[in-house]
């Protein structure tokens, strides 16, 4: 048996014990989820469609494991403008494999994976937060955002790893550089013309 299913604005053909990848879904690995929007569901040429969806189909999956895709590089550039804007972006993905394919409201049979026991002698403490790539120095913030191809999130998220000022940016390796793009949804391109633009307004 197959179903057509709709996820993340894109059609996938499964049937039983499929390996797919889909854009992010919740949930953490082991755990049974559901897809309710079914377009299409039967076996050989015996087939149901849906207007849109089948009535009371849906496909349960399990979540193998939360990942990112390949970074995608979007470049602007405006002629004769001086305007030139790169930015990077990596899609958050889920792959799950295909559990059962559901007819008539029915529930999955199979359920999630128990998770681990606690030990008793080990204290419930939350995880420690990853630590910024570098140290903000002390004093007001420059406004980063005057940094062409820096907008209010991106000033944000160089924030957080303590990247607050003209000077910092300016003064960055190309080590940095290479530890900003493995860690960071910038590409190296993109950091270095930044980098350029901030040795200006350092001055």
């Amino acid at each position: 048996m197959f179903a057509v299913i709709k996820t993340g604005g894109k059609q996938y053909r499964v049937a039983a014990n499929d390996l797919l990848e889909v854009e992010h879904v919740a949930g953490e690995p082991g755990e049974i989820i559901q897809f309710a929007d079914v377009l299409a569901v039967g076996q050989g040429e015996d087939v149901t469609f849906g207007a849109p969806l089948v009535d009371g189909a849906s496909v349960a999956a399990e979540v193998v494991e939360q990942g990112r895709g390949k970074k995608v590089i979007a470049f602007k550039k405006r002629r004769r403008q001086n305007s030139r804007r790169k930015r990077g972006h990596r899609q958050l993905l889920t792959t799950v494999r295909i559990s059962e394919i559901l007819t008539g409201g029915a529930k999955p049979a199979k359920k999630a994976a128990a998770k681990p026991a606690k030990k008793a002698e080990t204290k419930t403490e939350a995880p420690a937060a990853a630590a910024p790539l570098f140290t903000a120095p002390a004093g007001e913030p420059d406004d980063l955002t005057k940094i062409k191809g820096i907008g209010p999130v991106a000033a944000g998220q160089l924030a957080e790893q303590g990247i607050t000022t003209y000077a910092q940016v300016a003064a960055l390796t190309d080590e940095d550089v290479v530890r900003i793009d493995e860690a960071m949804p910038f590409s190296a391109d993109q950091i270095k013309d930044w980098r350029e633009q901030a040795k200006d307004l350092a001055k």
